[in-house]
């Protein structure tokens, strides 16, 4: 009897996909085995380029003392200094970020001997990084220089038309590597940072920031009052709109002081140039809160602690502002009062 209710039940028992269920069933079976052959493939790359980094570490084995405990904190202890190529080089003081993507990708770093154009390629000190064949290393010393930069200096930490560099004019002030964070034109002059903080210039130069800066600017005519509302309502350029946080005359109408935000190139120029003025002196009198006074052009000083603490944890008063500042801010910035 028992015997005779199986075989009722065969059908079910031992059912056989047909038809579209089992075309479906196939398809699901080549998923799964193409999903574990792609994480295979994964981990092998991973453990390929770990490898290669130096950073390959064997797989911890299970113990029943803490020595296992002990591997793991080690283990994460060296990760954490793994980082980008380009974060790497910033720290090593070489340039910032950005500039350290174009000498990436232009061949001019190498690591372990081997040429590398990837950014993002992850190293740490254990790694033999060079730059011009030369060894170099993010574990450095943190040092900040505000400079008065006269006219006719290269903003730069190299040029290779051997122009005059703002670098010259601070030999001997720090045996490590600095770079400047930012650019001035060769004809502006004034405030500017150089550091080898690189996650600091990385925050001082990002838009997302919005960094005061307060230009004295002189033009070659007087400027009008129309043109004086175009500024400060904004005004569209070859490479978007643009906006003055804030505007004032100065000793006379050939004179302004402006205050604005963006960090694109020859901006403050390239506002008045859009207008039919030239700009014959341009002068930046306040970098995130930072100002020349007590610094003549051409010279240096270090920045005190309470200065780098305040640029570190990016202080309001110097992040631009909803609300524009009055005319005589930008005048007391520009020593006119």
């Amino acid at each position: 009897m028992a015997k005779a209710n199986l075989k009722g039940f065969d059908k079910f028992i031992n059912k056989e996909l047909k038809g579209a269920k089992k075309k479906e069933a196939i398809r699901q079976e080549k998923r799964k085995y193409k999903a574990e052959k792609r994480e295979a493939g994964r981990l092998a790359h991973k453990k390929k380029m770990e490898k290669l980094n130096g950073t390959y570490q064997p797989p911890i084995k299970k113990s029943s003392n803490n020595t296992n405990k002990v591997e793991k904190i080690i283990l994460e202890k060296d990760v954490a200094e793994i980082m980008p190529l380009n974060k790497f080089i910033a720290h090593a003081g070489i340039c910032g970020r950005r500039e350290a993507v174009e000498l990436i990708k232009e061949s001019m770093i190498s690591v372990n001997g081997t040429i590398v154009t990837e950014p993002g390629f992850k190293v740490s000190d254990k790694d033999l990084v060079k730059y011009k064949g030369k060894k170099i290393s993010a574990k450095t010393t943190a040092v900040y220089i505000l400079l008065n930069k006269p006219k006719d200096y290269i903003t730069t930490s190299d040029d290779p038309k051997g122009r005059k560099t703002v670098l010259d004019l601070i030999k001997g002030a720090t045996p490590e590597r600095v770079y400047p964070v930012g650019r001035l034109d060769r004809n502006t002059t004034g405030v500017l940072l150089l550091t080898n903080d690189g996650d600091l210039a990385q925050k001082l130069t990002h838009p997302s920031y919005e960094i005061k800066k307060i230009y004295e600017v002189t033009l070659d005519k007087e400027f009008s009052k129309k043109d004086f509302d175009k500024v400060l309502n904004g005004l569209n350029l070859e490479d978007g709109f643009i906006k003055a946080d804030a505007l004032s005359f100065l000793e006379d109408k050939k004179s302004l002081g402006i205050e604005i935000h963006s960090g694109r190139n020859r901006i403050v120029r390239r506002i008045f140039e859009s207008l039919g003025y030239t700009v014959e002196k341009l002068d930046r009198v306040l970098f995130a809160n930072l100002t020349k006074k007590n610094v003549n052009r051409g010279k240096w000083r270090m920045l005190n602690e309470k200065e780098v603490r305040l640029l570190k944890y990016m202080n309001k008063s110097f992040v631009k502002k909803v609300k524009p500042v009055a005319s005589s801010e930008l005048l007391v910035a520009s020593g006119k009062k």
